[in-house]
């Protein structure tokens, strides 16, 4: 066995991600009021995130270590598990599907109850970055376009039956990819229109002709009447509707209390202290930004955002000095889920977003979110790690060459 070279190592990556982890672990502790109540004990759910926090680190130091050739090639393997996985999700009484809140996302296998939308958005992340790097013509750059276009289809469509705000997030960042492989934008930009006017014609089917009659959708996209009565709350808001407490507005208003609470001081009312965890429904899930903010106000929240934002710098310098084009697509691609998903999840939690469901990566409770992000990361370190290596061995072979040539001295 190799001995590990810890010169080459990304201590920049790694010092966001544990960053990260001390945040999440005083989160944790913050916002699990509920959790620890309704569990009769202050160890059972926050000892259990633990286990995925740990578990996580180990896999992130593990994967740092894999060739990048081999987790592209793993990246298939995994996106054709996970697209099986995701269409199982709606077929009606399948026995693996698990329904929480009215949304079928979660599968069930030997035990462990895990979302396949999360392993199909690393594995189309680091495919469709593979596909885009054997661009080497102009007539490449169409070929590709269309077949990254086909294998992103085929995967977000499952994904979109239950979790829209997933499937426009993989939408956004394969745009991005696109933008950086340098296809054309003539064939960028008009899929997005096409988007968009698909999107529109959804939105005024299920307004006019369910939302507005009080009617239920049935079949795949059931979900749709939730979709679209979450963009009329955040679009329209009647003076009377922001003081009445119902069970849809629940989590935005005590959530926007939370926030105003953490205003009223640079500081917030500082960790532990927090009185809207107890009522904000998933205070330890997609609304937990609001209570980093009320705990460490507008201090803490940037802080938070200046890691996230860290992340992507760090991904484009990396970026900017490899070689390798499949690799730095896929740590872009990679870097951009995660500061895309967080600002989403942090906008959504201070009502300037209508309600996703996106947690805070590494942050939000959830065994198989901090287990894929810590993978990101995991991967991220690897492609940085082959970076520093490069590097070295150009710099020893050019100090070798240099020694080598003879000294010729003039009499």
């Amino acid at each position: 066995m190799k001995k590990i070279n810890w010169q080459h190592i990304d201590r920049t990556y790694w010092g966001l991600f544990v960053a990260l982890i001390i945040v999440a672990i005083i989160s944790l502790f913050s916002a699990s009021s509920t959790l620890v109540y309704s569990h009769h004990s202050a160890l059972g759910p926050i000892g259990q995130q633990m286990v995925f926090i740990v578990l996580g680190v180990i896999a992130a130091f593990g994967i740092q270590f894999i060739p990048t050739n081999w987790v592209r090639l793993g990246g298939y393997v995994l996106l054709g598990i996970s697209t099986l996985l995701v269409f199982s999700t709606m077929i009606p009484g399948n026995p693996l599907t698990v329904t929480v809140n009215g949304a079928a996302r979660w599968v069930r296998i030997a035990g462990i109850t895990f979302q396949p939308s999360e392993l199909a958005k690393l594995s189309l992340i680091i495919v469709i970055a593979d596909q885009l790097a054997r661009i080497r013509t102009e007539e490449d750059k169409k070929k590709y376009f269309f077949r990254t276009l086909i294998i992103a289809a085929v995967v977000m469509l499952p994904i979109m039956a239950s979790n829209l705000s997933t499937a426009v997030l993989i939408g956004l960042i394969i745009f991005c990819l696109w933008i950086l492989a340098r296809i054309p934008w003539k064939y960028t930009l008009s899929v997005v229109g096409i988007a968009l006017l698909v999107l529109g014609l959804g939105y005024t089917i299920v307004e006019f002709g369910f939302v507005r009659r009080d009617k239920q959708m049935h079949g795949p996209f059931k979900r749709a009447t939730t979709w679209v009565a979450r963009i009329d709350r955040h679009l329209v808001h009647s003076d009377e509707s922001k003081y009445v407490l119902t069970d849809e507005n629940i989590q935005e208003v005590y959530s926007a209390v939370a926030v105003a609470r953490g205003g009223s001081s640079p500081f917030g009312v500082l960790p532990g202290n927090s009185k809207e965890r107890d009522y904000l429904p998933l205070a330890f899930a997609d609304y937990i930004f609001a209570i980093i903010v009320e705990e460490s106000g507008i201090v803490g929240a940037a802080f938070l955002i200046f890691i996230y934002l860290a992340i992507l710098f760090r991904a484009c310098n990396v970026s900017s000095r490899y070689s390798d084009m499949p690799a730095m697509l896929m740590t872009m691609g990679l870097a951009l889920m995660i500061t895309c998903q967080a600002l989403i999840s942090m906008l959504v939690a201070v009502g300037l977003g209508p309600v996703t469901g996106q947690p805070l990566p590494l942050i939000s409770r959830g065994g198989t979110s901090v287990l894929i992000t810590s993978i990101y990361f995991g991967i991220m370190m690897g492609v940085s790690r082959e970076q520093l290596m490069l590097r070295d061995r150009v710099q020893e072979t050019k100090e070798e060459s240099e020694e080598d040539v003879p000294i010729v001295t003039l009499e």
